[in-house]
């Protein structure tokens, strides 16, 4: 079976480029994207650019483009994001043959740094902006965040490779299934969730001298606000855990409360990502990127690692490390 990407050759990158009245000098390159295929390129005017092509059968047309209005909502309302680029009529979602495909403006700059205070307050503060803007009207064709039953499609898609033995499904079913109790006792209001990045870690944060900008909102979604937050701050020790979270509370406030009161949703929101990661990995290995880069899903010693890591999460929902 042919994978998604198999006929997005060069030429048809270069052609789909063209097609819109952008003219590529050199080949582009290729950047570190395993869902979608996104490339970077100059164009004859120098000018730098990211052309993102997307996962066929993945998103629906309305999707992509609730994305990309949102996108340009919050640009407009001064959040510093990177917003598609919008031809004369308007158009931000091309198509050129099978594929769909957007251009972004190049953002470049690094991470911030989680030692440095005024970083975690920058960074904070355009959470809270980005925030202010998408609790002003919900999304209609995003995803919605479900914890419990989106942990039970993950569990069954697992369950059906052909990675795990008959003693690792056991094991695996078995913390999850006591993981899902858990979550399926974790109240989320509904007037809790907004419009969210819904990937926000520190890969998607870009800047340079303390000033970032959000990138990649492929994954935007009706999510709790903390889930643009706990991404941010992947440390274990709580006192250094503490320190920065407090630092980009005081930003966040800024513009908005931060959401204190959802804190308990940390380790759920935790637990959840590592189930849906691994899900994730087993769905796309027919992409040949996949077994490139994730040679590890193959092998038994991965999916023992795996388990321990859920049977370690399960007693951080017991016991939350924000709470140490």
């Amino acid at each position: 079976m042919s994978h998604p990407f198999s006929t997005l050759s060069p030429d048809v990158v270069m052609s789909a480029i063209e097609s819109v009245g952008i003219w590529p000098v050199g080949e582009p390159f290729a950047l570190n994207s395993y869902e979608n295929r996104v490339l970077m390129f100059r164009d004859e005017d120098g000018g730098r650019w990211v052309v993102k092509f997307y996962r066929p059968e993945r998103w629906s047309n309305e999707a992509i483009q609730e994305e990309h209005d949102f996108l340009t909502e919050v640009a407009q309302a001064g959040v510093p994001v990177v917003a598609p680029w919008r031809d004369d009529q308007h158009a931000s979602l091309h198509t050129f043959e099978t594929f769909r495909f957007t251009l972004f403006p190049q953002c470049s700059g690094q991470a911030p740094e989680l030692d440095d205070p005024a970083q975690l307050f920058a960074l904070g503060e355009v959470l809270g902006q980005l925030h202010e803007v998408a609790a002003r009207r919900p999304f209609h064709h995003r995803e919605t965040l479900r914890l419990g039953p989106d942990v039970s499609d993950a569990e069954r898609r697992v369950v059906a490779s052909p990675w795990l033995n008959d003693h690792q499904v056991r094991a695996y079913q078995r913390v999850v299934g006591k993981i899902r109790e858990r979550l399926d006792d974790v109240a989320v209001d509904a007037d809790s969730m907004i419009r969210t990045h819904g990937d926000c870690h520190l890969g998607n944060v870009l800047g340079r001298e303390g000033a970032f900008k959000l990138v990649d909102f492929d994954d935007c979604l009706t999510a709790p606000a903390i889930q643009d937050v706990w991404m941010l701050l992947p440390v274990e020790q709580p006192q250094q855990w503490r320190a920065q979270l407090s630092e980009m509370v005081e930003g966040y406030e800024e513009t908005r409360p931060f959401p204190h009161q959802k804190m308990s949703l940390i380790e759920p929101l935790r637990a959840y990502r590592l189930i849906r990661h691994a899900a994730w990995l087993v769905d796309r290995w027919e992409d040949p990127a996949f077994p490139r880069a994730f040679p590890w899903l193959a092998e038994a010693g991965y999916w023992d690692q795996h388990i321990r890591q859920l049977e370690q999460q399960l007693l951080h929902l017991e016991s939350p490390l924000w709470l140490a």
